[in-house]
């Protein structure tokens, strides 16, 4: 899981990370008649307001319009935090969106990597301005000539951390509660996130089936669902037997609300120092990129790992679909075993339709090379 701080502490409430949403578990709507989504949207749309900044009603009505799109309350959430952001970015630079420049949009991104924010957050919010922007331009608020060309940033050439077998084997054998080995468990086998699994109740379990719905919305049947594999299945099952049956949530805190992350987290930290990994930098969401490794070295396609893992956009999933150095040894092997019994033998060459495949896969994941302009 990517990890930042807040945008601006004297912006945003210290604990707010707007590219790491599922850190902060989102709770169950209050009422029945106003959606969680909309709480999010009036929170952001009140503090914008207040913030008196120039434009502060264009950015309201831009958020707005991502709830009439009926766009998740993550997008929202993380929209309305970046834009206030930038606008009192702005501010400090005698600035206002009202008057954006070019030479604003590189400012806030030099001061975004002075403040030693990592490159795929900046990335994250640069995405942001830029679509703020471009409603901007819709609205013949700023000239087009502002996106032309774009700044770009050159995106960190690093896989996602799995964590290598003999250390899951570890974390497995260092679990010291039932209740730890079934949220361990699910997470490997299932790859969702945690604040996901932290949302999950019993009834969106389908035992027979061996699969969980998730659910974006607390209204809608809208979402997606995840499968486990039996040795998961034993850990829930045996879970499922020992926990309180009157509580909804499969995880759950106090006042039959869903377990906390903190808690989630301090359960995963007390089974690394066990298992003596604690240095390593493991986090819950590492069992999810193991999860998206192994699937795709086990030949999993990635259009399907992108459906389980419920990223929007494949580029997200390709990140996974890299092969491991055992992978390529390998297919490195079995295709030289070929060629040396090709010699040995009268048969016509033929090409291992697997080591095409590899190669097929290997020509979709040319480096994206973007460098930040001047």
């Amino acid at each position: 899981m990517t990890e930042t701080t807040g945008i601006r502490q004297d912006v945003l409430t210290p604990d707010y990370h707007p590219t790491a949403p599922s850190r902060s578990i989102f709770p169950e709507p209050a009422s029945e008649t106003v959606p969680y989504k909309r709480k999010i949207l009036d929170r952001w749309t009140t503090r914008i307001t207040a913030s008196g900044l120039p434009g502060n009603q264009l950015v309201t009505a831009y958020l707005h319009g991502k709830y009439i799109k009926n766009l998740s309350h993550r997008t929202i959430d993380h929209a309305g935090g970046v834009i206030l952001a930038f606008m009192h970015f702005l501010n400090k630079e005698s600035s206002s969106i009202l008057a954006l420049t070019r030479g604003d949009i590189g400012a806030f991104v030099e001061g975004e990597q002075d403040r030693g924010l990592k490159t795929v957050s900046i990335i994250s919010h640069l995405r942001v301005v830029y679509a703020f922007i471009n409603y901007l331009v819709d609205q013949e608020i700023v000239p087009p000539e502002i996106m032309n060309p774009k700044i770009r940033m050159q995106e960190p050439d690093a896989l996602p951390k799995a964590m290598p077998k003999e250390d899951i084997n570890r974390i497995l054998d260092a679990i010291a509660s039932v209740r730890d080995r079934a949220l361990i468990m699910l997470l490997l086998r299932t790859g969702m996130r945690i604040g996901e699994l932290l949302e999950v109740k019993v009834a969106d379990i389908l035992l027979h089936d061996q699969k969980i719905l998730l659910y974006v919305g607390s209204k809608n049947y809208e979402g997606r669902e995840v499968y486990y594999s039996a040795d998961a299945e034993q850990a829930l099952k045996q879970w499922l037997r020992t926990r309180d049956k009157t509580r909804r949530y499969l995880f759950y805190g106090r006042s039959d609300k869903p377990l906390t992350y903190a808690s989630a987290w301090n359960a995963m930290r007390k089974t690394l120092k066990r298992a003596d990994l604690l240095d390593k930098g493991y986090s819950p969401h590492s069992l999810r990129h193991t999860f998206a490794t192994d699937m795709i070295n086990a030949g999993m396609h990635v259009e399907v790992l992108q459906q389980i893992l419920g990223h929007q956009d494949i580029e997200m999933t390709l990140r996974y679909a890299r092969l491991s150095d055992q992978r390529k040894e390998e297919d490195y092997y079995r295709a030289m075993a070929v060629i040396q019994r090709r010699g040995e033998s009268d048969e016509p060459y033929r090409v291992s339709t697997a080591l095409q495949k590899v190669f097929e896969e290997k020509k979709l994941l040319q480096p994206h090379k973007k460098k930040l302009s001047e």
